[in-house]
């Protein structure tokens, strides 16, 4: 943006605002005026206007202006209007003109996953998915991604719930197994899928975060087992998590 465009005195508020939340403790007026290069009466005039509307507060001990809960208040609000759907699409459809394939969106949902966006691409692919039906987790590279980031009770209870059912000859039955893959998606940031859902379709995914941290969704790419081999899905892992990352960051997420 032209810095003509700019109004001077709100620019140094936000500025002000940036300081002292980079601080748990906060800043002096003193510090505030060194790092702004301004004299303290003009800070001092800020941050009483700022602490008047709650965006900063004084501590009574020490002086020092810290972020007020006023802040909070407004950080609450706006991701209490987040809708996922919509920070997300961008993101799906940059996906979708890349592969040209199937790109489902999910949310995690009592065990399991529940398709709320989904892509047709390009290319022709039958699929079950349909949005606002559920799926396995155990079986979907969208379920598998949500799971590694589950706590490990809550896994457990989960396949104690649903157990692990046979979709195909390639489904994970066994628990064991199961928990191994989901140490190794932790790790590498995406899960697989092959064939273990429905025969024929291979899928890649990767978690999505909420502002808190908690894993809440997840994005794929679905193709045909011919079209999706092994070698074209890990030419596609590094752009699955990058999806994923920039959605996470439209909800809040900070690593």
């Amino acid at each position: 943006m032209p810095t003509d465009n700019l109004v001077q005195s709100v620019d140094r508020a936000l500025q002000i605002l940036e300081i002292v939340s980079s601080r748990k403790e906060g800043y002096g007026v003193t510090e505030i005026s060194k790092k702004m290069l301004l004299n303290k009466t003009s800070v001092y005039r800020m941050l009483s206007t700022l602490v008047k509307h709650g965006l900063v507060e004084q501590d009574a001990e020490t002086e020092r202006y810290k972020l007020g809960y006023r802040v909070l208040e407004l950080s609450s609000t706006l991701l209490d209007s987040i809708d996922l759907r919509v920070e997300a699409k961008q993101f799906l459809k940059e996906l979708e003109n890349i592969t040209n394939e199937v790109i489902h969106l999910v949310v995690y949902d009592r065990g399991e996953v529940v398709y709320i966006e989904k892509l047709e691409g390009t290319e022709t692919l039958r699929t079950h998915s349909r949005v606002g039906t559920r799926a396995p987790m155990h079986c979907t590279s969208l379920g598998k991604a949500i799971l590694a980031h589950l706590p490990t009770s809550e896994v457990s209870e989960i396949i104690e719930k649903y157990g692990l059912p046979k979709h195909t000859d390639k489904t994970i039955t066994d628990k064991d197994v199961l928990l191994k893959q989901l140490i190794k998606i932790r790790e590498q940031g995406y899960a697989v899928e092959f064939e273990e859902n429905e025969p024929g379709v291979n899928c890649i995914a990767s978690p999505i975060f909420d502002h808190t941290g908690k894993v809440v969704a997840a994005v794929s790419i679905s193709g045909p087992a011919m079209r999706m081999t092994k070698q074209r899905l890990n030419e596609l892992k590094d752009k699955i998590i990058d999806i994923s990352q920039k959605i996470s960051n439209r909800l809040g997420y900070r690593r």
